[in-house]
């Protein structure tokens, strides 16, 4: 099997995903992946000609994320008209699934030069005209009645005894670990600054972290979904808690304990990754920074949803002939406090080694960008410690979750 090699990797900053508040709310999803893509371009110098496919992630895949994002984005950064794009859609983890597809094309021979990732403007909401994850398909939803994900991530606390304060305790120990990398200029290599249309500066360093977050803090925000939990879903006659009781009889009710700030951020933002082949990148005098060692993907049960992470990285781990301890480094994406949680109390790790320099609750989770992203981070800070491997995992609507281990070159 051919290698896929990481030549370079680029992010917008996580911009505030309010309409009118954030720096980039203003901007289009398409100029900000458009910027993106050329600040990758002029950063490792390759021949945009040459790129065979850009694969980019989106959660949503309306309004002004429509029509296939990613090629409308190549076309607006002024690429030859000769380059495609596609969009893939795996909910929060589409961009991990873009880079993992466009390193299995490089891996199998097909491709050669693949740039992956993802873009997600929160603030940019458009009407789906869907009853909720079954999309109004009521033989689905009599199978598997999902409830929305901040119900899942409280059913998980719930079933797993993780209380407020393990929560909370993760949410100040993220952004105590974001505002250190910060400081640290830990995240400079990959960000890079998003102009508006006139030149000016929009935004050049991520605007969502909230250093000094403390336990006290936290301990005034209400639980973001109780209310939510007595609702009753379109066409039903129980609320979603009765919901997840009837799937989940060993609970006496649901335990509401994620908020605001043990939660992922609501931002806009885009990823790109460089992808090549060993062959393309001698012969072009391309420079790998690591390669993909392996990918997987996962399902679970889809109510509870968020749990696919865990089973995602012991597939990847065994496809690659690996273990956990033959990883220096976790990134994990941090939707709820409780998928993090749970990851760790599944895999046995130490806090030392997962999400080192802070996460989603942090910095936010554009949902189709957010896989690129990690795995820059994790790839920037292997550099940094002088590391050589991590694995990335996700959890995603629908019940699934995504792995990709990458290896410091």
């Amino acid at each position: 099997m051919n290698e896929a090699w990481i030549i370079d990797g680029v992010r917008s900053p996580r911009g505030g995903g309010k309409p009118g508040v954030g720096s980039m709310t203003h901007i289009h999803p398409q100029r900000i992946l458009a910027q993106v893509l050329n600040a990758l371009q002029q950063r490792a110098g390759f021949d945009a000609a040459d790129v065979e496919d850009v694969v980019m992630g989106n959660g949503s895949g309306v309004g002004d994320h429509a029509m296939d994002i990613a090629r409308m984005a190549t076309l607006d950064a002024g690429w030859p008209v000769t380059v495609p794009g596609v969009t893939l859609h795996r909910f929060c983890g589409s961009a991990q699934q873009a880079v993992n597809v466009g390193a299995m094309s490089i891996m199998s021979g097909q491709q050669n030069l693949v740039v992956a990732g993802g873009v997600e403007s929160m603030s940019r909401t458009a009407p789906m005209s869907v009853d909720g994850f079954t999309a109004n398909n009521a033989h689905l939803y009599a199978q598997y009645p999902l409830v929305p994900q901040g119900i899942s991530a409280d059913l998980i606390a719930t079933i797993e005894g993780f209380s407020r304060s393990d929560c909370d305790a993760l949410g100040v120990q993220s952004q105590a670990r974001a505002a250190a990398a910060i400081d640290d200029h830990r995240f400079d290599r990959s960000v890079v600054p998003i102009y508006n249309d006139d030149g000016t500066l929009a935004l050049d360093h991520d605007e969502y972290p909230r250093s000094g977050t403390t336990m006290e803090s936290l301990a005034g925000l209400n639980p973001a979904f109780a209310k939510m939990g007595v609702m009753n879903p379109p066409n039903d006659t129980r609320t979603f808690d009765e919901i997840c009781k009837d799937v989940y009889p060993q609970i006496k009710q649901v335990e509401h304990v994620h908020h605001a700030g043990n939660s992922s951020g609501v931002v806009d933002g885009a990823s790109a990754i460089l992808l090549a082949s060993p062959e393309y990148a001698k012969a072009h005098g391309l420079k790998p920074r690591g390669r993909i060692r392996m990918t997987a993907t996962a399902g679970a049960e889809p109510v509870i949803m968020l749990t696919a992470p865990a089973p995602a990285a012991e597939i990847c781990l065994k496809k690659a002939g690996m273990t956990k301890q033959n990883i220096d480094l976790f990134e994990i994406n941090e939707a709820f406090a409780a998928v993090v949680l749970k990851f760790q109390r599944e895999f046995d790790i130490d806090h030392s080694r997962l999400n080192v320099n802070g996460g989603a609750i942090a910095l936010g989770h554009p949902i189709g960008a957010t896989g690129g992203m990690l795995i820059q981070t994790a790839l920037d800070e292997l550099e940094r410690r002088n590391l050589s491997t991590a694995l990335i995992a996700m959890c995603t609507g629908g019940g699934m979750g995504t792995a990709t281990i990458i290896e410091r070159m």
